[in-house]
């Protein structure tokens, strides 16, 4: 049996396991115990058990894992020649051989997406503790015009009606890559939670915009600076996990390059998926569920069979804020808005659509 190595475990790279599990010898290696998503920042800060619930599961939960190996340490580096990459655990440096590779590392993005080797304790304290930073300010700023910058302002102004939230962005709109009737809806939302808009204002970025800060904001834009007690940078500026992998599997920008069938080109037996692949502006193919074309595609190539081209949305879809107390909006790609009561999300999506249906049965916690 042909040995696939998945290389990073996150939402895509989990996926990908239980998909290919059951064809393959499996293998996933991750610096955190269990599946640290990185969707649904808003409410992460705001109701961190809440968000633990759905979005922190330990490895050993998953049915579909139970196949799996998974290996816990960080990547170090990849021997193309040898086809072995190299893993650091916490004690021990291992050499994991494969005749597959997919790369699945995602980005660093802010405090909250993050590649280094972390235990479960350590994830807890974290989640926690920027909860209780950010409830104890009476001022925040949250800087950014996209979706995790809007969700960190709508979730902790309904969470904290005590503190004053500013959203901060530098276009005449934040959500610009979603349809515009995403913005006008959620707009109103934010207004009507006490969130402070403010439209053209473009940050000087610190060195320290991957932390919580207390430092004034300035703005090269030209605006006075702005004073919080807590500022939380949501700028979009991703870094790739790449560092352990060699340049030339790289785009100027660090991330994978990838053809339409997911593959890295010139390493047939190599595959990329998810943020840290480039198959698109967007690189969507972490949110428009890519994993069951890859895992067609990686079966197809095992057999010698053709594979098939990954096609991107041309816009952003889904959840902004996430599921609240009154239920959960999703948006389409042409901005149209469906909603669902927050009995259907508790009852319905999360148990049997998400559980049960996507990862294929998550074992009580």
């Amino acid at each position: 049996m042909q040995r696939v190595l998945i290389a990073g475990l996150g939402d895509t790279g989990v996926l990908t396991a239980i998909k290919l599990a059951r064809h393959f010898e499996v293998t996933g290696i991750s610096a955190k115990p269990g599946l640290l998503s990185g969707q649904e920042l808003g409410v992460r800060i705001a109701r961190p058990q809440e968000w633990a619930r759905d979005y922190w599961t330990g490895f050993e939960r998953f049915r579909g894992l139970d196949r799996v190996r998974t290996v816990h340490g960080t990547l170090a580096g990849l021997d193309l020649a040898d086809r072995t990459v190299r893993v650091e655990a916490a004690d021990s440096v291992r050499h994991e051989p494969y005749d597959i590779l997919v790369i699945s590392t995602g980005v660093s993005n802010g405090f909250w997406r993050r590649p280094h080797w972390q235990t479960a304790a350590d994830i807890d304290a974290d989640l926690h503790a920027v909860h209780r930073r950010l409830a104890a300010a009476e001022t925040i700023a949250v800087i950014g015009g996209g979706a995790a910058a809007v969700s960190a302002a709508g979730n902790l102004a309904a969470a904290l009606p005590g503190a004053a939230v500013g959203l901060y962005y530098p276009g005449d709109h934040a959500l610009p890559q979603h349809h515009r009737r995403v913005w006008r809806r959620i707009e109103g939302r934010l207004r009507a939670h006490g969130v402070g808009l403010h439209p053209g204002h473009r940050a000087v970025l610190p060195e320290t915009h991957d932390e919580i800060t207390g430092d004034p904001v300035h703005w090269s834009t030209g605006q006075p600076a702005v004073h919080a007690d807590a500022v939380i940078w949501a700028v979009g500026r991703v870094r790739p996990n790449t560092g352990w992998l060699p340049a030339e599997l790289l785009d100027d920008g660090g991330f994978v390059r990838v053809t339409a069938q997911l593959q890295v080109p010139g390493h047939p037996e190599v595959f990329a998926i998810g943020d840290v692949a480039a198959t698109d502006p967007l690189r969507a193919s972490a949110r428009s569920r890519a994993d069951g074309l890859l895992a067609r595609n990686i079966r197809a190539h095992a057999a010698g069979k053709p594979l098939r081209d990954y096609t991107p949305p041309k816009a952003r879809w889904g959840s902004v804020l996430g599921a609240q107390p009154d239920g959960l909006e999703v948006f389409a790609p042409s901005g149209q808005v469906f909603r669902l009561p927050a009995w259907s999300v508790r009852k319905v999506l999360q148990p049997w659509i998400v559980r049960r249906g996507i990862y294929r049965g998550v074992r009580s916690g």
